[in-house]
C-alpha cells in the first residue's frame, strides 16, 4: 500500500511513501522499546539538555517546516512558523519544569511510622495515533512531556501528512535523543489495532473524530492499556447582553477561523443573547466578511484551504442540510470555482436543533449563530451538546463571567473574554464525546506514568 501526500490548494501530487507491513511496524516498536529501556534510567539533566536541543532545532527549521505544512495540509506559512514556535516552547517548558513535577513526593505516615513516599515511572512505549490538522503541535503536545517522563513513543500520524511525520522523527534525532526513542510508522487506520496489541506498547493516546476513539478506547480498554483521547468539539461561545462587542467579536472570529476552522478546540458555536443579537450578527457578519481564501505559500494569506477535497464538500453538504432545514444564510456557502479544497468564511443564523450547524461539529469555517433568552437559556444550548472540549463567555462582569465558566459551562476548558487554547502550563482535554484525559500542565506527563507508593519500615 502506498501513502500519497497531495497539495490541497492545487491537487499537486507531492510524494509517495510506501506504507510499513504489520511485521515491519512490529520490528519498529520493538526497536522504540529497546531504546526507552535504556532512557528510562537516564537523569533530568540529560532529559532537559535533549529538550532544549529540540527546540533549538525545530525555531532553525522553521521556514522548511511551515511550508511543508502548507504544502501538505493547507496552512499558512505565517501561521506555521506559530505552530513550530509553540513546539519549541512545549520542549522548554518541560525541561525547565518537568523534573520537579516527576520529583519523588513524600506522603503522610505516623509520627513513629515509616518513610512514605511516590515515585513516577515511566511507563514504556506510548502509541500516538495523531490528526492532521497540527501536524506538529499535535505530536509534540504528547510528545515533549512523555519523552521529560522517560517515555517513548511510536507515532501513526495521519497519511496526508507522512512528510510532516518522518520530519518530526529526524528532528528527536538530530537532538540527540536515542536512536529510535521515536519512530513513525506509515500504517493505516486498520493497523491500529495489530500495533497497540503488540506488548511492547503500554499506553495510547489519541487525537482525533469521536468514531476513532471510541474503536482504539474499546481495544485498549480490552488489552488494559491507559489511553489519554482528545476527540470532537463543538465549543460554544456564549455572548451575554453586557458583553464587550467588539472585543467579544474579534475573539470569535479568530477562534472560529483558525487554521480554516479546522480545529477540535475553535469556536463552532455562538450563543447570543437575544438582547444584543442583532449587533452581534450584523458586527460578526461584516468581520468574517474581511477574509478571504488564499495561498497557504503566500505570506500574506490568512485564511488557506481545508485539508482535503472531501472534507470540503462534506462541510458544504452540512451547510446546505442546515440552510434546507430553516438556518438564513448570512455570508458564504458556496464552493469557489477553480483548483483546490477551499471554502469561504460562513456565516449561519437562526440556527436551531435538528441542524447539523446545531447538532454536529463542523470542521471549517463556518459559524452557527444561536439565539437565547437570556443568560441561563444561553447557558442551556451551549451544554446541549454531546460535546465537552471548550467553552466560552463574554460579559463586561468578570465574576459572573468566572462563575458561569468554573460552575455552569460542561467542558474541559471554559475560557472568559477570551478564545479557548491550549498552553503548555494548563492541563488540556475534554468531557463527554470530546474525550477524557489530559494533556499538558503537571498531567502532561503523569497520565503515562507509574505513580508507584513506596514505604520504607
Amino acid at each position: 500500500m502506498t501513502n500519497v501526500s497531495v497539495n490541497p490548494a492545487t491537487g499537486e501530487e507531492l510524494q509517495r511513501y510506501e506504507s510499513h507491513t504489520d511485521e515491519q511496524a512490529a520490528q519498529i516498536v520493538r526497536a522504540v522499546a529497546a531504546a526507552q529501556a535504556k532512557w528510562k534510567h537516564s537523569d533530568h539533566s540529560e532529559r532537559s539538555a535533549a529538550l532544549v536541543r529540540l527546540a533549538q532545532a525545530l525555531r532553525a527549521r522553521s521556514d522548511e517546516l511551515a511550508t511543508l505544512m502548507a504544502r501538505e495540509m493547507g496552512k499558512p506559512v505565517r501561521d506555521g512558523r506559530g505552530e513550530v514556535e509553540k513546539c519549541a516552547w512545549v520542549c522548554e517548558h518541560y525541561a525547565e519544569f518537568g523534573p520537579a513535577m516527576l520529583a519523588d513526593e513524600p506522603l503522610p505516615s505516623d509520627p513513629d511510622g515509616p518513610e512514605a513516599f511516590t515515585v513516577y515511572e515511566p511507563l514504556g512505549v506510548v502509541l500516538a495515533v495523531m490528526p492532521w490538522n497540527f501536524p506538529l503541535w499535535q505530536v509534540f503536545r504528547f510528545l515533549a512531556p512523555a519523552l521529560a517522563a522517560g517515555n517513548a513513543g511510536v507515532l501513526k500520524h495521519a497519511s496526508n501528512v507522512s512528510g510532516c511525520a518522518l520530519a518530526i522523527e529526524e528532528l528527536v534525532g538530530q537532538a540527540g535523543f536515542p536512536s529510535d526513542l521515536l519512530r513513525t510508522v506509515l500504517i493505516g487506520s486498520k493497523q491500529v489495532d495489530a500495533v497497540l496489541s503488540l506488548p511492547e506498547v503500554r499506553a495510547v493516546t489519541l487525537t482525533g473524530s469521536t468514531p476513532a476513539g471510541r474503536a482504539v478506547a474499546r481495544r485498549a480498554g480490552e488489552l488494559l492499556k491507559p489511553q489519554v483521547l482528545e476527540l470532537g468539539g463543538s465549543d460554544a461561545y456564549v455572548i451575554l447582553e453586557d458583553a464587550d462587542l467588539e472585543q467579544a467579536v474579534s475573539a470569535c472570529v479568530a477562534s472560529r477561523l483558525t487554521n480554516a476552522g479546522q480545529s477540535c478546540v475553535a469556536a463552532k458555536r455562538f450563543v447570543i443573547v437575544e438582547a444584543v443579537r442583532e449587533e452581534f450578527e450584523a458586527r460578526f457578519t461584516e468581520a468574517m466578511s474581511a477574509h478571504s481564501v488564499g495561498d497557504p505559500l503566500d505570506e500574506a494569506t490568512t485564511l488557506g484551504c481545508m485539508a482535503r477535497p472531501d472534507l470540503r464538500d462534506e462541510l458544504h453538504e452540512q451547510v446546505r442540510a442546515s440552510v434546507d432545514a430553516g438556518a438564513r444564510m448570512l455570508l458564504g456557502g458556496e464552493i469557489p470555482p477553480g483548483p483546490g479544497a477551499f471554502y469561504p468564511p460562513t456565516v449561519l443564523a437562526d440556527v436551531a436543533p435538528g441542524m447539523p450547524a446545531y447538532d454536529d461539529e463542523l470542521f471549517g469555517p463556518v459559524a452557527a449563530l444561536i439565539a437565547a433568552r437570556d443568560a441561563d437559556h444561553a447557558v442551556e444550548i451551549a451544554n446541549d451538546s454531546p460535546f465537552g472540549l471548550g467553552a466560552a463567555v463574554f460579559t463586561r462582569d468578570r465574576e459572573r463571567g468566572r462563575r458561569i465558566a468554573s460552575r455552569q459551562l460542561d467542558a474541559g476548558c471554559c475560557f472568559v473574554n477570551g478564545s479557548v487554547k491550549s498552553d503548555p502550563r494548563w492541563p488540556f482535554g475534554g468531557i463527554k464525546d470530546s474525550g477524557y484525559g489530559r494533556e499538558l500542565g503537571l498531567w502532561g506527563p503523569r497520565e503515562f506514568m507509574n505513580a508507584k507508593t513506596v514505604v520504607v519500615n
